[in-house]
């Protein structure tokens, strides 16, 4: 995924543009890092299909889990990444977003929706970034000027479209219409279908429906191969000279059985690729049971560029497919959400762990959505959202029944807390402002991965029991939502069980974080860290959550009221803990800073409340912008402003 803030904010300092891109290009750039995963529902333990992304692009930053309301007079979508401007023709759909701080983006709270499903049930993960070769650019450019972007993609699609094909359709149009900003693949889905959505160039672009009987992985890579009947509208939908214009610029390429071939002939080169993303892609399938062999398949290789560090990563000896058998079925929606903190463990030679090499599971990831579908259920419910707002390697996921909630719990900070905690570098003092789970998760991973060896393994184990406690109780919520039969009932059980899970889960993490803190500050590393609430024995919680309990309760939970986990003093004995955390009970209401503390509304968006989204004046073009390196935010003085431009995958 690529995020480009706009330079406009020189040009109102009296800036020029020329200083602010030369000062913008002679920055380090960093590879496309984000990762999109799809499981067919033949392939799974429980007949479901699964799909989602890790989106990376800083070690330190926050996402926000939201809800946009419906706008009976519809919304104008605009953006900061081109000129793009759509008007909606009718009423717009209520649907949950995660997106960046305002203080990112001009104040702006529209800016990249990225996950969420809507009130029709359609869900929708954008995007995965990715490239296409020099013939295709020459002959169909990108779009600044008017294209559609990943600043848009996913709130068009969810405010617009009920249901997934109409969502492709949508989209489709808008690129025929405008063009595209940037070359992207996105997933939308239903309680019926899922689709693929490849923005192939300027203008020209296709949308495969998924089959249940196939796996894919996708770090960033345009070229990765698949075969697909271009007649066949059933299961595809296209441009209109998707094959007509690349066989009139004469850079069309087919297969062997002379077949148009849509992935070569528009995708980058193998080496253009890169070994950062052939790393991950050599990582995940050796994850999903379809292994790769080194010296065969692929050679471990470094790169050395002039000025530049050294990488090393993997380099395939000829282009991979997009849909792969995995070496076996079953798979649970756990071994799923852990998928994306895969760091190569298994793979000599590209283990993140100790070969320096690129992963899915980065310090870089910002957020983690995996989409749970039961084919053919009424869409209200069809579909689960698990939600990570941290680096997968150190985070949990919280489900959520996106399509039915119509508020989001106070422990989810919204666009209005202070950006300033991603910049802390002391975290062992400095705690992460009230009740939030977005810097709690964010803090957990800072300190786990600075201290990998002291804190980082029993600390994914407690995780792992946390995260299993969350998937095995929510079998139990989930039988209660599917015998509601009212959309009232359904709501209400929806608002409570995710207020449920997400306090359930800030209650554990939080309390886990604060012993981390206390172990690191007592300088005593005899002993490995422990938390106080992990069984070693069983590798289990000593003290349940009782997010089910919380959610069928039939008298009222009131999670909106959190208070403040008491401190904990230093543990007796780092490694060999005796008592369990004791969960803290909410009394009091979070504080937001600089803003009201109620947030149990339908939305955190405060722009959007009234109507449509803000518009925008200049715009800077983002292709050809450098990403912004491992640290994700390159900071540029200006009279006491600093622009933070951000690329992400």
């Amino acid at each position: 995924m690529r995020k480009t803030h706009p330079v406009n904010a020189l040009k109102k300092l009296g800036i020029g543009l020329a200083f602010g891109a030369a000062t913008i290009m002679s920055m380090p750039t960093s590879a496309l890092a984000c990762t999109q995963i799809y499981m067919g529902s033949k392939l799974t333990a429980d007949g479901n299909t699964y799909y989602g992304r890790a989106e990376d692009f800083g070690a330190r930053y926050i996402k926000h889990f939201g809800i946009e309301p419906a706008h009976k007079d519809g919304s104008e979508y605009t953006s900061l990444e081109s000129g793009f401007k759509y008007k909606s023709k009718g009423a717009t759909y209520r649907y949950t977003f995660v997106r960046d701080n305002p203080s990112q983006w001009e104040d702006r709270y529209d800016a990249y929706s990225e996950a969420g499903i809507n009130e029709k049930g359609v869900s929708c993960s954008a995007t995965l970034s990715t490239s296409y070769n020099e013939k295709a650019e020459e002959a169909d450019p990108v779009t600044e000027e008017t294209g559609i972007g990943e600043y848009n993609y996913a709130s068009v699609i969810l405010g617009e479209s009920a249901t997934a094909r109409e969502g492709v359709k949508l989209l489709g149009s808008l690129v025929d219409d405008q063009g595209i900003c940037t070359n992207d693949q996105i997933i939308i889905a239903d309680n019926n279908e899922t689709w693929l959505f490849a923005g192939l160039s300027g203008h020209q672009w296709i949308a495969m429906k998924l089959t249940d009987d196939v796996a894919s992985l996708n770090p960033n890579i345009g070229s990765l191969n698949y075969d697909v009947d271009l007649n066949d509208t059933e299961n595809c939908l296209h441009s209109e000279k998707i094959q007509s214009m690349p066989e009139e610029k004469g850079f069309a390429k087919y297969s062997a059985d002379g077949k148009f071939d849509v992935a070569q002939t528009y995708g980058e080169s193998l080496a253009d690729s890169g070994v950062n993303q052939w790393s991950r892609y050599v990582q995940g399938r050796d994850y999903f049971g379809s292994q790769l062999t080194e010296g065969t398949d692929y050679d471990i290789i470094t790169v050395k560029k002039k000025g530049k560090p050294d990488q090393k990563g993997a380099m395939v000896s000829e282009i991979q497919p997009l849909f792969f058998k995995p070496g076996k079925s079953g798979w649970s929606t756990f071994e799923l959400i852990r998928a994306f903190g895969n760091r190569g463990e298994n793979v000599p030679g590209l283990n993140a762990n100790t070969d320096g090499v690129y992963c899915i599971g980065s310090e870089r990831n910002t957020e983690i959505n995996l989409f749970q579908i039961r084919r053919g259920y009424d869409p209200e419910v069809a579909t689960i959202q698990w939600e990570m707002l941290s680096r997968a390697a150190y985070s949990v996921a919280i489900p959520l029944y996106s399509a039915l909630i119509t508020e989001v719990s106070p422990y989810f900070s919204d666009q209005t807390v202070s950006f300033d905690h991603c910049n802390e570098t002391d975290i062992v003092n400095n705690e992460e402002p009230e009740n939030s789970i977005n810097y709690v998760l964010m803090d957990i991973s800072s300190l786990c991965f600075e201290n990998p060896d002291t804190l980082g393994i029993s600390v994914r184990a407690y995780l792992d029991a946390l995260q299993n406690e969350l998937i095995e109780q929510n079998k139990e919520v989930d039988a209660a939502m599917l015998a509601e039969t009212t959309t009232e009932g359904r709501t209400a059980l929806a608002n409570k069980a995710g207020n449920a899970a997400t306090e359930n889960t800030y209650v554990k993490c939080k309390a886990l974080l604060q012993e981390m803190r206390a172990y690191l500050k007592a300088e005593n590393f005899d002993q490995p860290f422990t938390p106080s609430d992990l069984n070693t024995e069983t590798n289990g919680l000593k003290v349940s959550i009782t997010y089910a309990k919380d959610a069928l309760a039939t008298d009222p939970v009131t999670p909106d009221q959190p208070g403040t986990p008491e401190q904990p003093g230093t543990p007796e004995q780092p490694g060999t803990p005796e008592q369990p955390a004791k969960p803290e009970q909410p009394t009091t209401k979070p504080e937001k800073p600089g803003k009201s503390d109620t947030t149990t509304t339908v939305t955190t968006n405060k722009t959007n409340t009234k109507g449509g989204l803000p518009t925008t004046g200049d715009r800077f073009d983002g292709r050809v912008v450098a990403a912004f390196a491992i640290a994700g935010v390159a900071v540029i003085s200006a009279g006491g402003y600093f622009l933070y431009r951000r690329n992400k995958e």
